[in-house]
């Protein structure tokens, strides 16, 4: 997986961050490409990622705030120009469909493929063939939601040794036994998959949240998630402002990551507030939860297998 932040800002786009976007690109499900919340320029940013428009195929929207949603009927409308046919399936609160055909219909914007759009209610979910999605109601101003993907498990390694031990030959059959069946060879033995595969695999967990005040639930959410992808919006010091627009800050965000025990928090939408002043805000977070990073425009990060 490859998430790459297009826009890591709140509220305006600001020099060195625009306002909210994320991509991630499953690199071993044929470059299967997902967008989160879609601000102002995001196809703009995406000229300057290998993203590619007409691969995404699902989208994601936490919120319906300007800065989270105000650049995805023009996305829409490029990824016909750029002769996409594939369907796109968009998700988010109760409000999207409206906003979407409204500006497609006064822009006079065709698009060229069929597109669906999924309103959320709490406790939402689907799966896909190697995934599974679902949507957590969060405390923001207005309905907003996290998401979490969990991937399916994977079997174990295949004990290639043992194999060559027992003198089973190579060959296309070495797939059917890592996936567990038994199979009968050519002499006549028949061998037993599970005897040559090493523990499952679990599969991996990522949270993304969207503006929210802290809440309870998203601890049983985030629950030893492998990253978790939450706003920052102000440092510790504007608690109050946090309250009054609902965001979370710095420690806020890294005691979520404490007590949730996930593996590694990744902070978004910054506010234009602390532009050169990246390093305290980070020091800030670390000072209760170590692993955190600051995402920064355009930057990728790889959560490997």
């Amino acid at each position: 997986m490859e998430f790459h932040f297009l826009g890591t800002g709140s509220g305006v786009p600001a020099i060195e961050r625009n306002v909210s976007a994320m991509a991630i690109r499953f690199l071993q499900q044929k470059g299967t490409q997902w967008l989160f919340d879609c601000g102002e320029a995001t196809q703009h940013q995406l000229l300057h990622s290998p993203i590619t428009l007409t691969k995404i195929d699902r989208i994601f929207i936490t919120h319906l705030h300007g800065d989270h949603i105000f650049g995805l009927p023009g996305l829409m409308g490029s990824r016909s120009f750029q002769g996409a046919l594939s369907p796109l399936v968009i998700y988010g609160p109760k409000g999207l469909a409206e906003f979407i055909e409204a500006s497609l219909a006064v822009s006079k914007t065709h698009l060229r493929y069929p597109y669906e759009v999924i309103e959320l209610e709490e406790g939402f979910m689907f799966e896909t063939e190697h995934l599974s999605v679902e949507a957590l109601a969060l405390n923001h101003v207005t309905p907003s939601f996290a998401f979490k993907l969990t991937e399916k498990d994977k079997p174990g390694t295949l004990d290639i040794k043992k194999l060559e031990a027992y003198n089973i030959p190579k060959g296309p059959h070495y797939q059917s036994l890592k996936e567990g069946k038994t199979i009968t060879l050519e002499d006549g033995r028949t061998i037993n998959g599970h005897e040559f595969v090493g523990p499952k695999k679990n599969g991996r967990v990522v949270v993304i949240a969207g503006d929210t005040r802290p809440t309870k639930e998203m601890i049983k959410f985030s629950r030893e998630a492998d990253i978790l992808i939450h706003e920052a919006t102000f440092r510790s010091d504007k608690a109050d402002h946090a309250v009054q627009f609902g965001h979370s800050t710095t420690l806020e965000a890294a005691s979520l990551a404490k007590e949730a025990k996930v593996k590694t928090l990744l902070l978004t939408h910054i506010s234009s507030r602390y532009t050169g002043e990246e390093e305290a805000f980070l020091n800030e977070a670390k000072t209760i939860f170590e692993n955190t990073h600051l995402a920064h425009d355009l930057m990728v990060y790889t959560l490997s297998s």
